[in-house]
């Protein structure tokens, strides 16, 4: 079988993949896009039916494209995958899907990679793996598969009748975890919601939403997480037309929240004394954030409509102040766990010497340790808006102009010179 020889090999035709190819064209690469499945993918079957994207419309986006619906709604997961799609045909992105990459090499005596496929070999001068943050879900080893539960990632998530009758125990509480609760929650289930450290900022506050706010306060242009933070989730949800995360409204609605899951012996769940720490501190981030918004409008002088009462938070459900330390799982009916905790790294299939000892790309602004090799989709890439749409259009362009100033250099032809002779 031949060898096909590309410049610039770019695996994944998600949000980043379909952004890169866009710079790439832009700067007269000629590159191409390699997706295992279709475009979009896992947005379509990695996430549950009710999933809405965290951010309006029209801040969530591409700059070439608008979403077809209103500006400040918030577009469901169908939407955002066929927004990508219509993406990728306006850009005439040049995406080959139903292939996988399954192994990429350094080249030996010669620069660039040898990229083996499902459907054959490409030798490719550059690589950018766009396959993003949700590679492996992420289940913690806490309860054994044979402990007689059904477990379950978020990503495999769909709806509450996908779940054999009884209680719901949900671990995470992060957008996803929260989301995932309430709707269980609101379907009739009995909910229980082990809560960890987060983050928990208003979804508006004086009629702007917080994406705004994050960004006249100068919030997404944070290069590095706070230190402490770099694991701490984001509880904020775009469902039913966005809402502020509310862990006192989840307690009064009924779902019992519990502290951060631990151990598991003879069908008892044991969780840490850190709930109530852990809800003041996310309290403490979203009065934080409404002190900020406060001190910028006063400084600019904006006329935004005050709200009070938005600072009130009011006292802590029991389940808060006084905390159960375990749960015996099958006399509370709990029949399902539901883990919301996230995702790892899946890079086996890059067999380069470009990750730390704990199997995480080593790179700056995306421009990997190994040389023509760039990663684009993590979370804080550049900055806090890199898992954003938006932040990874701008991430990509960053990466297609690096990929560009190499290219100028390998083509520069030395100018020959006359040696004089003495």
């Amino acid at each position: 079988m031949s060898t096909e020889e590309i410049d610039v090999l770019v695996v994944g035709a998600g949000q980043a993949g379909i952004a890169m190819s866009e710079h790439l064209t832009a700067h007269g690469i000629t590159h191409l896009v390699l997706e295992r499945d279709r475009v979009a993918e896992r947005w379509r079957s990695w996430r549950w039916d009710s999933l809405v994207a965290n951010g309006p419309a029209w801040h969530d986006r591409f700059p070439g494209l608008e979403f077809d619906i209103a500006a400040d709604e918030f577009a469901t997961k169908e939407q955002v995958a066929d927004y990508l799609a219509a993406y990728a045909d306006k850009i005439a992105a040049p995406i080959r899907t139903g292939v996988e990459v399954t192994s990429v090499r350094r080249n030996t005596g010669r620069p660039g990679f040898v990229v083996e496929t499902s459907s054959g070999t490409i030798d490719a001068r550059f690589v950018v793996s766009a396959t993003g943050a949700f590679q492996r879900p992420l289940i913690p080893n806490v309860v054994p598969a044979d402990a007689g539960i059904h477990q379950i990632h978020s990503s495999s998530y769909r709806n509450p009748r996908q779940l054999s009758d009884g209680a719901v125990l949900v671990v995470g509480a992060g957008s996803s975890g929260v989301q995932i609760a309430d709707e269980l929650r609101r379907s009739g289930r009995a909910v229980h919601l082990a809560v960890g450290p987060h983050d928990r900022p208003p979804r508006s506050y004086r009629g702007r939403d917080f994406c705004w706010w994050l960004g006249v306060l100068g919030k997404w242009g944070a290069a590095v997480p706070p230190l402490g933070a770099e694991h701490v989730t984001i509880a904020v949800s775009g469902a039913r037309g966005g809402h502020t995360v509310d862990f006192r409204a989840l307690a009064a609605d009924g779902i019992t929240l519990w502290g951060t899951a631990t151990t598991f012996t003879d069908g008892v769940l044991r969780f840490a004394s850190d709930l109530r720490t852990n809800i003041e501190n996310g309290d403490a981030n979203y009065l934080a954030m409404l002190a900020e918004a406060d001190e910028y409008v006063a400084r600019n002088g904006l006329e935004l409509p005050e709200e009070p009462d938005a600072h009130l938070l009011g006292p802590l459900p029991s389940c808060v102040t006084e905390p159960a330390a375990e749960l015996a799982l099958a006399e509370a009916g709990v029949s399902t766990i539901v883990w919301a905790t996230g995702f790892a790294n899946d890079y086996d299939w890059l067999r380069v010497d470009t990750f730390d000892d704990r199997g995480r790309p080593v790179h700056q602004r995306g421009v990997s340790a190994e040389p023509g090799l760039y990663f684009l989709g993590l979370p804080w890439l550049s900055n806090r808006g890199s898992s954003f749409l938006w932040g990874v259009w701008h991430d990509a362009a960053y990466i297609a102009g690096q990929i560009a100033i190499q290219r100028g250099y390998l083509a520069h032809k030395a100018a020959s010179r006359t040696v004089p002779v003495s």
